[in-house]
């Protein structure tokens, strides 16, 4: 490896200067790079050992807003009548003898009484105890031991595994299979653990290998590899440290996988690009990489930013499913920058020119060199022509195909955004509902279970609307309570009262229709309106959906609030534009109205449902819009960030708008697409799940970052700039002067001869673009 240079000049190589801190920072990371990579070796020999086990740390609920009236009365039940919310519900099968057959209801009883005996284990309730012909199958072969177990979902869970392989399986004449709500979700968590594994197998190699076709270099692809592993596992750390403090959902971890890969990768591609392009115009390997942090460097750390922040607005959700997303998201982002900015720099110095190492296209641009040779030359016959050298190179198709799209601007922009528009119509018919075991495969035993229940069964004997009773009142009080909310709309049958000392009791109330349709959700809004003598809580499948959704709409425009106005701000800060933060909300908007779309359309509606193997349930889990929204949002901004830099940059040294989109697209192009794809085949992994609403994550956030960058970069951006022509750049003379302050971009300033923005605003009028062909010829062929 060649010497690295110590003794590179601190000044900025545009003539503006760096920052004092730049230097320090280059500095920092590359003084002692093998001291730096050693201690990053040893920390994540600790993230793995930290990290370990966290999966059985996490839970599989959390939809539910722990506020609501809902939660307040589930709880409620639970300590004073267990029985009425079971969560565990063995299905005895006594095949033709019937449940009714002495054997089968002498070992069904003697099953109830040892499962009554168990720790943990409360209300344990049967058809055979009860005679309620809910709990018994309408063909008479089935029948239902019904139990809660009690505690936190942790506590729940190792009780469950403790005691289900004594009850599951063949007991005399019967045979029986575990069900309910706590079974399913326990069962969703171990399968959500397979195939996240299965998917980190299918993802890593296929990485590298598109690493590999982008780079070129063997040695250049395994950087971005390494930098996302870095950040996986150091966020698996993370989250079991929050374990110890709130709940964590175990859909987290999709996440973790699917951001650490993608985001480690967009970074790592961007700095390692960016310092090839360095090593390629002849700088040493010291200020390459000096080059490279102060520039490429700051766009990671701004984009890193934008991304968290779109992620940190599900914190102000109450529901933990939707705050652990925020958690591992913010810690996924963060790790993969600080690995980005400081591993990467420090492998770099190490690697110096062998970071080309092991270029698997050598021998093709060898074979392309000899016919350029044997057919004269294709450049010969252009001489000197800058023209001639703005169209070839590197990232020439994406300069013409920007040019292509500004001379039909009008036409790009309406087509476009028109299409976009046409495949997000589907979500008009959005509904939503909750995650029920329709999640899981139909080969699944706690679904199967469910299945039966539904299909064989008068009754849900985990289901109904449940009214809790707090208070003083006579028999005939409740009575009367019970006959108002009988003749209600949408009530098919209410029971109860069932009391219990201290002024306690509770009614069930059965919909009509499904258990959580809009009719029972407009039940509940019923019988939490209905007079009592006492106070009334009121909760159920239906009731929790109604709850959750109230409070995502209340929360919704605070989260949305959040990342508009940050997104203006930072866009702002990196290009000193009004207009362009603007444009940048709209268009990552509109890149994602096809995922909403198609979540409608194939999830919610069953088109392809046998293709990609789940049940339609003819609704949308009511969290899942909006954390897919918050999720590529951040990325189409972590895209949006790297095009944008590159833009300013060149406009920033050469003043001419549209050559400035045509280099923006040239220099980024291929790198956003790559990204892209690569991140996309992480989320098609992921979308493997045999969970849908991991398989519908997957999926959707992998259809919006190839619209993003496919469509939205590559054809409205440069439309729409070239429509807003100069004005692009425009701002009020106190937003200029707090740009020329605060600002960040990959420029270290003016470029030389070229006036700052702030002397620039006092010249009147500007220097006409046709008047900067030398600059614009220079900088092409630059590039």
């Amino acid at each position: 490896m060649a010497e690295v240079k110590k003794t590179a000049p601190e000044g900025g190589a545009r003539g503006g200067g760096s920052p004092s801190g730049s230097g320090g920072w280059t500095r920092f990371v590359t003084a002692r790079p093998r001291l730096t990579l050693l201690v990053a070796l040893v920390l994540t020999a600790l993230a793995v050992l930290a990290g370990g086990g966290v999966a059985d740390r996490m839970g599989s609920g959390g939809w539910e807003d722990p506020a609501a009236e809902s939660t307040y009365a589930t709880k409620a039940l639970e300590r004073h009548f267990p029985g009425s919310q079971p969560n565990l519900l063995l299905l005895v099968d006594a095949g033709p003898a019937g449940v009714d057959a002495p054997a089968v209801a002498a070992e069904a009883r003697r099953l109830a009484e040892r499962l009554d005996a168990e720790p943990g284990v409360d209300g344990v309730g049967s058809y055979w105890s009860t005679g309620s012909p809910a709990l018994r199958s309408e063909d008479g072969g089935q029948a239902v031991i019904a139990a809660r177990i009690a505690g936190e979902e942790k506590d729940a869970a190792a009780v469950l595994d403790r005691i289900a392989p004594e009850y599951r399986g063949t007991h005399g004449p019967v045979e029986v299979t575990l069900g309910g709500g706590l079974a399913v979700r326990h069962e969703m968590q171990v399968v959500i653990q397979e195939d996240l594994l299965r998917a980190e197998l299918i993802a890593l190699p296929l990485t590298l290998v598109l690493l590999v076709m982008v780079f070129g270099s063997a040695v250049a692809a395994l950087l971005p590899l390494g930098v996302g592993i870095v950040a996986i596992l150091g966020t698996n750390a993370a989250l079991r440290g929050i374990t110890e403090f709130t709940d964590v959902s175990v859909f987290a971890q999709n996440l973790t996988t699917a951001l650490g890969l993608g985001l480690a990768i967009d970074y790592a591609l961007f700095v390692v690009r960016r310092y090839r392009e360095e090593l390629a115009a002849g700088a040493d390997t010291y200020t390459a990489v000096r080059t490279t942090l102060r520039t490429a460097g700051r766009t990671v750390l701004f984009s890193a930013l934008t991304v968290a922040v779109s992620l940190a607005a599900m914190l102000v959700f109450p529901q933990y499913f939707l705050r652990s997303f925020a958690y591992a998201g913010i810690a996924v982002v963060l790790l993969a920058a600080t690995a980005a900015l400081t591993l990467l720099p420090a492998a770099l110095v190490l690697l110096g020119d062998r970071v080309n190492a092991l270029d698997l296209r050598r021998l093709l641009r060898r074979g392309r060199a000899a016919r350029k040779t044997a057919t004269g030359g294709a450049g010969a016959h252009e001489g000197g022509d800058a023209a001639g050298a703005r169209e070839g190179g590197e990232g020439a198709g994406w300069a013409r195909a920007a040019a292509l799209v500004m001379r039909r601007a009008p036409v790009f922009a309406v087509l476009t955004t028109a299409g976009l528009v046409l495949l997000g119509l589907p979500f008009l018919g959005v509904e939503f509902g909750t995650a029920d075991d329709r999640q899981l495969p139909v080969t699944a035993s706690s679904r199967v279970v469910q299945d039966q229940l539904r299909d064989g069964f008068p009754g849900d004997p985990g289901g109904g609307i449940t009214i809790l009773a707090e208070g003083p009142a006579t028999p005939a009080e409740y009575a009367a309570y019970r006959e108002r909310i009988t003749v209600l709309d949408g009530v098919a049958r209410a029971d109860g009262p069932v009391t219990a000392d201290g002024g306690h009791a509770y009614f069930t109330v059965v919909p009509e229709g499904e258990a959580v349709g809009a009719e029972a959700q407009r039940t509940v809004a019923e019988l939490r309106a209905a007079p009592a003598p006492f106070e009334t809580s009121v909760t159920g499948q239906a009731a929790v959906l109604v709850d959750s959704k109230d409070a995502l709409a209340e929360r919704l425009p605070w989260a949305a609030g959040i990342i508009v106005l940050v997104t203006l701000l930072l866009v702002f800060l990196l290009t000193g534009s009004v207009l362009i933060p603007v444009q940048a909300v709209v268009l990552n908007a509109l890149s994602l109205t096809a995922m909403f779309g198609a979540v409608v359309w194939v999830f919610q509606d069953g088109h392809l449902s046998g293709l990609l193997g789940f049940t339609p349930t003819g609704d949308i889990e009511t969290t899942l819009p909006v954390l897919m929204f918050c999720v590529a949002f951040g990325l189409s901004m972590d895209y949006g960030v790297f095009l944008l830099s590159r833009i300013k940059e060149e406009y920033d040294a050469t003043g001419d708008h549209e050559h400035s989109v045509r280099f923006g697209l040239r220099r980024t192009g291929g790198l956003i697409t790559a990204a892209a794809v690569i991140l996309a085949v992480v989320m098609v992994a992921i979308g493997t799940s045999r969970v849908t609403n991991t398989k519908m994550l997957g999926l959707g956030v992998a259809l919006a970052v190839l619209m993003d960058a496919m469509v939205v970069r590559s054809l409205l951006v440069p439309a729409v700039m070239k429509l807003t022509g100069r004005l692009t750049w425009w701002a009020p003379g106190p937003l200029r002067r707090f740009h020329d302050r605060f600002g960040i971009s990959e420029s270290d300033g003016a470029a030389p001869g070229r006036p700052s923005d702030t002397e620039r605003s006092a010249e009147a009028p500007e220097v006409p673009e046709a008047s900067d062909g030398r600059r614009r010829e220079a900088a092409s062929l630059r590039g």
